[in-house]
Formats: structure tokens, C-alpha cells, sequence
């Protein structure tokens, strides 16, 4: 007996219907289980980390959405552990790379030598540097000189790197975690703006609380200290990168970002204080990087898609970097953090 049309399209219809569920239900169930491998993840990292959480979880949406980071403050402050804590927890190969103004690209990138065989030929043969690993820390990058600092440029942009015309393939993942000092800028080298724009975040890293330092203090001068214990692999990591990509976005996050980075150009933006204040504004990588960033600090609070709350909570680390005041919003000691905050009172 033929089937009617009508009653094919319904069946069709429940199918699909059927289908969607089954993958959404899929997709949440597998955003719950690496949220708490993530809370295991943090609390590995809090053994050894103390009283520092947002940065701890700046750097962990960094990492899951792909891309680097720059942290900056004062010495002392763990920087370096923390990277160091990372490696261990995500069992990446990480190295370090102590900049200094006498560093060449080669000291960074690797370089060919001359080598002679047995039978008495010559050829040339490729040492890999530093930057063939998972994780590199770029301690005190503003250190480096410029030509230092844009060997890292290709690198951190597209996973590859040439040496003597030869193209070489970095390890998957790779993210560059750079470092500053915020004092002591006599004979230092600001990086430039093509350079910041390619760090997804810049990290604050402040002092901690007094209740965190007596416990570090306690902590990290006995006889033994604590270690972090390991929590994903590189595969794995990449696949929680993989799917913070899938996280659904809705329309009302979409428009809080787009209106959250354009209106921080002087050029689109309505305000008058970004107007008089800001003499250049986020790109559009500023959005990219807002959009991965709020997928995965939704899939770190084990939460199925991201709120206008994680643009908000996001948007100082994406943008500070990526904005510059002019000359006259200086003087009358305007903060890029102050104009941050009034770009963000609309969508409170």
C-alpha cells in the first residue's frame, strides 16, 4: 500500500527530531564528564598554586580554547611554577626559555649544523629548539629583542616554523605561555601590537590573600611539598579542545560580544569616553577570542552553553591587551581597566 506523503514527511520529521536529541543528549553528557575531570584538573593545580584561582582559571580557558597567554606581574608571584604545574597536570612536554636581550631566534627556533660522516661527507642536520614542545613558557618576553620576539610570531600563529628556508612542524598542542614584569621597563622591548593580538588573554596575576600565603608559606617550606598529580594527556586535551568548539552559542551571547567589541573602537562606538579616550580598538580576533573563551569556561563549570555572565567575567583579560589609551586619556589618568568596565555597564 503506497505511504502518504504527509505521514513520510511526519516520520521523517520525529527521525530527525529523534537524532538531535540523541546528539545534544551526547554532546551534554560529554561536556558534565570533562567538567569534572576540569574540577579535578583545578584542584591538582591547587595543591601547588595558592590563592591565585582566577588564574589558575584563565589559564585553563586559555589552554582549552587553543590559544596563549600572557602573564603579567610582579616577581615572585608563581608564574613559572604555574606553568611548570601545567605540564605536569596536562602531561605536555614543556620547556622554558629564560629571555634575555642577547637572545637570538636560533637560541629559540633551533638551528642547522655541519656534520661529517664516517666516510668524510658534509651535510647539514636540523637541531630543534625550544619551541618543539607542547608547552613553552617565554620568561620575561619584553626582554627579548624585536627580532627575538617575532621568531615566536609564525610559530604561535600558525604551528610551523622556518628555519634556513625549510618549513618544520611544531607538536600538537602547542601553547606559548609568556611572561612580564611589570617594573623595571628601562631596557626592556614592549611588544608590539601584532604580537599581544596573538595571545587569546593577558592574565593579572596579583598577590595573594593573606590566608593563601600562610598556607604557602606553611606548604612550601617543610621537608616535603606538595605535588600536582596528572589529570589529561596531550590527546586528550586536544579533545576537550575539539569540544569546547561544538558548544552551542546563543543569539543573545553572539550580540553581547559583537556589541562589547565594537563598541570598544573609537571609530563604531557610541560611548564618548571610548571616543575621547581610546586611540585604537580590539580587532576581530578580539571576538574569536571572546567566543572560544566563554565555550570554555561554560565547559569548565560542566554547564551546557555559555551566558552574557562569562562575557562579562571575560571580557578585562580578552580586551586589556588588545585596546590602547591615548596620549591626553593617560594624563588625566584614565585606565584602559575604567573604560573596560563602561563598556561592560550595558550588558549588566
Amino acid at each position: 500500500m503506497p505511504v502518504d506523503s504527509s505521514t513520510r514527511t511526519s516520520s521523517e520529521s520525529a527521525t530527525n527530531m529523534t537524532a538531535d536529541s540523541d546528539t545534544g543528549g551526547r554532546l551534554a553528557a560529554e561536556i558534565e564528564s570533562l567538567g569534572l575531570r576540569l574540577q579535578s584538573a583545578r584542584e591538582s593545580v591547587g595543591r601547588v598554586i595558592f590563592g591565585q584561582q582566577h588564574v589558575v582559571d584563565q589559564t585553563l580557558i586559555t589552554l582549552l580554547g587553543g590559544g596563549h597567554g600572557l602573564l603579567i606581574g610582579v616577581p615572585g608571584l608563581a608564574k613559572t611554577r604555574l606553568v611548570e604545574t601545567l605540564g605536569a597536570v596536562f602531561g605536555l612536554d614543556e620547556r622554558r626559555v629564560q629571555c634575555t636581550p642577547d637572545l637570538m631566534p636560533g637560541d629559540i627556533l633551533g638551528s642547522e649544523v655541519l656534520e661529517e660522516d664516517e666516510s668524510g661527507r658534509r651535510s647539514f642536520r636540523f637541531v630543534p629548539g625550544p619551541v618543539f614542545s607542547q608547552l613553552l613558557m617565554a620568561d620575561e618576553i619584553n626582554r627579548a629583542s624585536p627580532r627575538t620576539q617575532s621568531a615566536l610570531l609564525q610559530a604561535m600563529q600558525e604551528q610551523k616554523v622556518s628555519v634556513a628556508g625549510h618549513p618544520h612542524v611544531l607538536p600538537k598542542p602547542f601553547h606559548v605561555l609568556a611572561t612580564q614584569n611589570p617594573l623595571e621597563q628601562e631596557g626592556t622591548y614592549p611588544l608590539p601590537e601584532a604580537q599581544l593580538d596573538r595571545f587569546l588573554m593577558q592574565i593579572d596575576v596579583g598577590y595573594p590573600d593573606i590566608d593563601a600565603e600562610r598556607q604557602m608559606l606553611i606548604a612550601t617550606t617543610g621537608i616535603q611539598e606538595n605535588r600536582p598529580h596528572p589529570v589529561l594527556d596531550a590527546e586528550e586535551l586536544m579533545a576537550a579542545q575539539r569540544l569546547v568548539r561544538r558548544v552551542p552559542v546563543g543569539e543573545s551571547v553572539v550580540e553581547a560580544i559583537l556589541s562589547l567589541v565594537r563598541n570598544g573602537r573609537p571609530e563604531t562606538s557610541p560611548l564618548s569616553e571610548v571616543q575621547e579616550q581610546v586611540a585604537w580598538g580590539p580587532g576581530p580576533r578580539a571576538s574569536q577570542a571572546l567566543m572560544l573563551a566563554v565555550r570554555a569556561r561554560a565547559v569548565m563549570g560542566g554547564r551546557f552553553a555559555p551566558s552574557v555572565d562569562d562575557v562579562l567575567a571575560l571580557a578585562h583579560p580578552i580586551l586589556r591587551h588588545r585596546m590602547a589609551l591615548s596620549f591626553g586619556a593617560r594624563a588625566e589618568g584614565a585606565t584602559l581597566d575604567g573604560v573596560i568596565d563602561r563598556l561592560c555597564e550595558p550588558l549588566r
